[in-house]
């Protein structure tokens, strides 16, 4: 088991974008894993912008990644008594635009189709797809 020390600074940093605050919510919302597909697909941001934001993520302790083959599975790091505080923070955040209630409409949709409980189908987006190549 890794440990891993996560600093304040970088944390609050961290979370002091749109785009990184969205995965977070949807991460904390929907109790679930994604990969990178599934995340474009939800957000509808491209691969490579949301590479960047999850990288972020993982530096600063909030995110942790397991791969599977070709596929990177994005978890929240949880069990840690301030991060549990600060997921159902994040879950708490008012949302006038219904911003977050769209991402979370479509990755549940999106969730739909995985096999044996895995991703398997890739970008589906077809504007978002072309970015990604």
């Amino acid at each position: 088991m890794q440990l891993i020390t996560i600093q304040p600074e970088a944390l609050f940093q961290s979370l002091a974008d749109e785009t990184r605050l969205r995965i977070i919510r949807l991460l904390a919302t929907a109790g679930e894993e994604a990969c990178l597909c599934e995340l474009v697909d939800s957000l509808r941001e491209p691969a490579y912008k949301l590479s960047r934001h999850l990288k972020i993520l993982r530096q600063a302790g909030l995110l942790s990644s397991q791969k599977e083959g070709r596929w990177v599975y994005h978890r929240l790091v949880s069990n840690l008594p301030h991060l549990e505080a600060l997921h159902a923070t994040i879950h708490a955040l008012p949302d006038p635009d219904h911003a977050y209630q769209a991402d979370l409409a479509r990755f549940k949709e999106r969730m739909c189709l995985r096999e044996g409980g895995r991703c398997r189908v890739g970008i589906l987006s077809d504007d978002l797809k072309m970015e990604a190549k």
